[in-house]
């Protein structure tokens, strides 16, 4: 959503009481913006940036931060690590000493230990902290030890969530170790650590409930994981590099590591390049209880890395065993069976994403047909036709959205579904004629519900039907 100045200014004007602002996957306004907010709304309690796009030149930078209350604020809650830009330190850090009530903070990669080891000074009753950069910019003084550091994160013993390590260096990870036994959760998704910096703090981390990391860490930094988070409940391996030819770290190894010590997980993303239906069943069978299950595997139709075969039975086994699941990702080699196998056993599924799949039509009636409550399908870089399209026109209404990108789509198809659904917004984008000029073909389509009916700022590569 894009979100201007003036619209954060119009709130803070319109409502000076008020308490909690989140901005999530957001652009549009700069530091000017959170400057009105952090000014009048003296009431703050809650104000979060999450994954939020921020593009500022730093000549039209505003210290933001030192416009907050200079009496004692009502923060419990302050996140802005997505915010690329520097800030006022110093303003920082007088306020989180006058925000008592505050347990959540979340720095951006501006932040070094030694002011890390500063703001945690002030703040010994933080639960939730998100690090900054974890790396040192020595002053005078020379570097901060990890001795130091560690004395640091003894005297925080309300920490339970460790997020930031932007900038990491692994030298510093032992400073962690006093924490590790109480925290819940754990995010390395930005650290470019191997198993050998990551297991010694993972080794500590019994109670671990939500970890999110790179996959720099192998399946060795898995089974690590698997041998000692038994409670784990949602993991996230994300690709140091998302490209289709990478090499990838990761494997079915790890995945089936994960399934045998991690038993109570209930949400997985698992990016990587190599896996087999064995591992998936596997994981099918041990980790029973899934409610997301998303499985990324990069490469273009990729089959089982050991039998060649199509990965339809492993995706088979994750609709069948895991009863409780509601979102489902599929990659990799798969046929229609794959979706005959969702269509009959996916009766909770709400949201689909699909990539690089299927082999017909078919594919996408056996969904729409079977998949009764689903809310969001999201289709790219598949074979599916007008036809797989229209078999969908009974179950549009209940559903929230459909997106398909690089599909087959023609329109003539998506007019034919406006015609019929006029309920129903429907954009495409890009359209283009193809080598012959006969017939235009549709690159992206979005088709969803709105009470409001169709937008009137769409760009002008958007053509609403």
């Amino acid at each position: 959503m894009t979100v201007s100045n003036d619209d954060l200014a119009l709130i803070a004007k319109s409502f000076p009481l008020f308490k909690e602002l989140s901005l999530v996957c957001c652009d549009g306004f700069s530091t000017l913006g959170l400057a009105a907010i952090a000014e009048r709304c003296r009431h703050l309690r809650v104000l979060d940036l999450i994954e939020d796009y921020i593009d500022e030149e730093e000549d039209e930078l505003v210290d933001w931060i030192s416009k907050f209350p200079e009496s004692n604020t009502s923060l419990e809650s302050l996140v802005f690590d997505c915010v690329s830009v520097p800030f006022n330190f110093e303003a920082l850090e007088a306020l989180v000493a006058r925000s008592p009530a505050m347990r959540r903070l979340r720095m951006n990669h501006h932040v070094t230990v030694e002011q890390l080891r500063r703001v945690m000074a002030r703040a010994p009753q933080l639960t939730h902290l998100g690090t900054g950069a974890f790396r040192s910019e020595p002053g005078p003084g020379g570097a901060l030890s990890v001795t130091e550091l560690a004395t640091s994160f003894a005297a925080s013993r309300s920490l339970i969530c460790l997020s930031g390590f932007r900038d990491v260096n692994p030298e510093y990870l032992p400073a962690i170790h006093p924490v590790c036994a109480n925290l819940t959760s754990l995010n390395f998704s930005f650290a470019n650590l191997t198993a050998e910096e990551v297991t010694p703090i993972i080794r500590n981390c019994v109670r671990l409930r939500t970890f999110w990391v790179l996959d720099t860490v192998g399946d060795e930094g898995l089974r690590a994981v698997a041998e000692t988070c038994s409670d784990l409940r949602e993991l996230r391996v994300f690709p140091f590099d998302a490209t289709e030819d990478s090499e990838g770290s990761v494997s079915d190894v790890g995945l089936q590591a994960i399934s045998e010590g991690c038993r109570k997980l209930e949400s997985i993303l698992y990016f990587c390049q190599r896996m087999t239906n064995a591992a998936v069943i596997a994981m099918s069978k041990n980790c029973s209880d899934l409610v997301t299950f998303r499985l990324c595997i990069m490469g273009r139709h990729r089959p089982d890395r050991i039998t060649g075969e199509p990965m339809d039975d492993g995706f088979g086994a994750i609709v069948m065993n895991c009863k409780k699941l509601t979102r489902l990702s599929v990659s990799g080699l798969l046929t229609d069976k794959a979706f005959a196998y969702i269509g009959k056993y996916g009766k909770l599924i709400k949201t689909l994403s699909v990539a690089f799949a299927g082999n017909s039509d078919m594919s996408l009636q056996s969904v729409f047909e079977g998949c009764t409550r689903l809310q969001k399908l999201e289709v790219r870089d598949s074979p599916f036709s007008d036809k797989g399209l229209l078999s969908g026109l009974s179950y549009f209404y209940n559903m929230r959205f459909l997106w398909m990108n690089s599909c087959r789509l023609t329109m003539r198809g998506c007019r034919d579904v406006a015609q019929q659904m006029p309920d129903l917004v429907v954009e495409v984008m890009k359209d283009h004629l193809d080598d012959e000029g006969e017939m235009e073909t549709v690159d992206k389509l979005y088709l969803y519900r709105s009470l409001a009916g169709a937008r009137n700022d769409a760009p002008s590569f958007v053509n609403i039907l």
